[in-house]
């Protein structure tokens, strides 16, 4: 077996700003566990968090180290719900499950923000809502559409006109938006961090550096390869997501690897942030192609997009994001951009969360979305609530086959294309 060479963290504003990370070593002795996680992002470690809470051995293996995928390089917006509405949600699944995914989904960010003060996890968490703003009229008649859907079922969201917007944002650029007061934001690589030191403090092994090679059978058990080490598992979890490998036949091919990319200034004078989202909620917008930002508690700005379908390493590598930032406030202009990196994203068919279970004892959970934060740490509650329970246990997401995309080998193209016409799209106001 041949020894991987860590991969150093994407030249980040969050890599450079982090809370110190607890050492994680290689595993380098074989060993036989109750449960087996593949893959140490928000995901995985909440898993082992929620397994180790119940005294049930587990063991996180991650190729780099945990938080260094999207967990730990997104916009650090916690958002509650799913991509679709409410309606279409109980419409796809019925009332019953549906009703249960609507109830869990909205619920995650809360979830979340509980989890982290009772680990007094240090990742500047703070609960300051959500804005989601429509700058076309079609977009408009959407957020509308989604508001009116969770008032009538008693959420605490609000729909804010163009005048309450320019007082939130600074900007005239919105129509309106729907105000969700569950919302919020963090640091996720101090969060990534913070999951793994509690889930390590709870009782479980998390090893980076690790790879799994190979899933196979052994007899009742699963038999996992790493480059130093063979793991032996009662129950095995896939929380690959963006990064998703051949593993389980078809897996790699039903999700779409998504690069979503992120530029961030130097801290701003006062004056100008009390102009930039004073109230410091986060913002994305509703259109075919999502802008998101929110101002840090160090008053950066933190502007994220859909950029290259490649690696960057630089603010200038997404230029764009600089120049509509200076669209949205003109007094942006000769700001100091300090940063620019990007990550990769599952994105699936349906825009669910997909759930697997295509063999005993083996289950499998990607594709957020967008929503990752909340969603994957909340998701470790219910996927740790499947591996002890087994199937008999219900959680709140459908449980599916997996489903491999047709022409999955040209997604660069069909990603890089579907952006450029969604950007002439929100540009015509379609």
């Amino acid at each position: 077996m041949s020894n991987p060479v860590r991969l150093p963290l994407p030249p980040s504003l969050y890599a450079d700003t982090a809370v110190a990370p607890t050492p994680t070593p290689a595993l380098d002795t074989d060993t036989t566990v109750s449960v087996a996680i593949i893959g140490g992002g928000f995901t995985g470690l909440s898993t082992a968090l929620h397994l180790a809470e119940q005294r049930v051995d587990t063991i996180v293996l991650e190729t780099q180290e945990p938080g260094w995928g999207a967990s730990g390089n997104n916009g650090g917006h916690i958002n509650p719900g799913l991509k679709h509405d409410p309606d279409q949600i109980e419409a796809d699944f019925g009332a019953d499950l549906g009703g249960r995914m609507i109830a869990f989904a909205y619920g995650t960010t809360n979830f979340t923000l509980d989890l982290i003060s009772r680990y007094q996890i240090p990742c500047e968490a703070r609960q300051n809502g959500t804005l989601r703003a429509a700058y076309t009229a079609a977009s408009a008649a959407t957020v509308a559409a989604t508001a009116e859907q969770c008032i009538r079922r008693g959420m605490p969201v609000a729909l804010l006109d163009r005048a309450a917007l320019r007082e939130m944002t600074g900007t005239d650029r919105y129509l309106c938006a729907m105000f969700d007061r569950r919302g919020g934001d963090l640091h996720p690589l101090s969060y990534a961090r913070g999951l793994a030191r509690a889930a390590m403090s709870a009782g479980a092994a998390v090893h980076g550096d690790t790879p799994a090679l190979s899933l196979t059978r052994d007899g009742t058990r699963w038999r996992i390869e790493t480059p130093r080490a063979i793991v032996f598992a009662e129950k095995v979890l896939i929380a690959t997501n963006g990064f998703t490998g051949d593993l389980v036949p078809g897996l790699r091919r039903s999700i779409v690897p998504v690069f979503s990319s992120i530029a961030a200034t130097a801290p701003l004078p006062d004056d100008v942030i009390r102009e930039i989202m004073p109230t410091r909620s986060v913002l994305y917008e509703s259109g075919h192609i999502t802008v998101y930002y929110r101002i840090d508690q160090h008053n950066r700005l933190l502007m994220g997009g859909r950029g290259p379908m490649r690696w960057i390493r630089q603010a200038s590598d997404v230029s764009y994001l600089m120049r509509y930032a200076e669209r949205l406030w003109p007094r942006l202009k000769g700001a100091s951009w300090t940063h620019g990196w990007n990550s990769r994203l599952a994105i699936t068919a349906d825009h669910y969360p997909h759930v697997h279970e295509p063999a005993a004892n083996l289950l499998i959970s990607l594709g957020c979305n967008g929503r990752g934060v909340a969603l994957s740490t909340a998701m470790g509650q219910q996927l740790a609530r499947r591996l002890v329970g087994g199937a008999d246990a219900a959680i709140d997401m459908p449980i599916t086959a997996i489903k491999p995309m047709a022409f999955h080998a040209f997604w660069p193209i069909g990603v890089t294309a579907a952006v450029l016409a969604g950007r002439i799209r929100d540009r015509l106001g379609f």
